[in-house]
């Protein structure tokens, strides 16, 4: 399904194959030989989504662009079955596999490798050529890549990355606190904008 949403729908390529039960949603630019899978989501509710030549999205990944950033892949790009990508760069050449997941202003290097549920967090580089292991998380800049039970040593990097403040442009709150009440209205604010004014442009057959 392509959707146009405040005015701006998706841009394909005629050589780019969209699954029936995929959905293109905004400001999209898939390019030459791409492939989106069955189930896969490819929305620039918040933030333009600009897709390479030769990409492969599978099955039930999501990509998002988000306000202030954007999500650009490269060519030749694999994206495995229920990937997640929010608001990054991921450069040519580069291989996400099942279930893993890149955060808001991360960068993938051109050749890099996030293997099954690995993890390139918020406002990460991960270099060229560098492999996140099976279920590893990448953090920081420059990027150290950790196991999951060095949760310390991750917090360490990642808490000063201050994910509430860049995702839903609030204050990390007191211990104890929670930024949720304030996060979700604002966040379900910005979501309301597909209400009313979003119009399917094509139905893929």
């Amino acid at each position: 399904m392509l959707v146009e949403h405040r005015g701006k729908g998706p841009t394909i390529h005629e050589s780019a194959f969209i699954a029936p039960n995929a959905t293109i949603c905004g400001d999209v630019t898939i390019g030459p030989n791409s492939h989106v899978l069955s189930g896969a989501v490819i929305t620039a509710a918040g933030g333009a989504v600009e897709i390479g030549s030769n990409c492969v999205i599978m099955e039930n990944a999501i990509l998002r662009g988000t306000r202030g950033n954007p999500l650009t892949l490269g060519d030749n790009v694999l994206v495995g079955p229920h990937a997640h990508l929010t608001g990054c760069t991921v450069e040519s050449n580069a291989f996400l596999a099942t279930g893993s997941s890149v955060f808001t202003g991360a960068r993938v290097g051109t050749g890099a490798e996030a293997r099954i549920n690995s993890v390139v967090h918020l406002k990460t580089s991960l270099p060229p050529n560098a492999t996140v292991p099976i279920g590893w998380i990448a953090v920081g800049d420059p990027c150290r890549i950790l196991p999951p039970d060095e949760h310390e040593a991750i917090w360490l990097i990642q808490e000063p990355l201050n994910f509430p403040k860049t995702v839903f442009g609030l204050d990390r709150p007191a211990p104890g606190g929670t930024v949720m009440p304030e996060a979700m209205s604002r966040y379900a604010a910005s979501l309301g904008k597909h209400h009313g004014t979003d119009r399917i442009v094509e139905e893929q057959s």
